[in-house]
């Protein structure tokens, strides 16, 4: 069986290529943002509002652990992911 790519699969395929390659760049962006804001602040300990938390809860359980111990976080993935837990907990007990 032979696969011959047509030219607007071709097309798509560079227009995938050429987005990832700058959402990557904007990724790295934001990780070097952090990196500097974090290492200003010291060792100071950050606090976050429960609105906060829930935010990134939600937002970090879709990206999954592996790709979170791979980006540049202002709290660990495993607290990160422990309040994922709490919220779902909290949300099963009140139905």
């Amino acid at each position: 069986m032979n696969f011959v790519l047509q030219p607007w699969q071709f097309f798509v395929i560079l227009l995938v290529g050429w987005v990832h390659r700058e959402q990557q760049k904007i990724i790295e962006f934001y990780q070097a943002q952090l990196d500097a804001v974090l290492k200003a602040q010291g060792k100071k300990r950050l606090s976050f509002s429960d609105d906060q938390r829930r935010l990134l809860a939600v937002k970090a359980k879709s990206l999954g652990r592996k790709v979170l111990m791979e980006l540049t976080t202002l709290v660990t993935p495993d607290t990160i992911l422990r309040w994922h837990r709490t919220l779902v907990a909290q949300k099963v007990g009140l139905q």
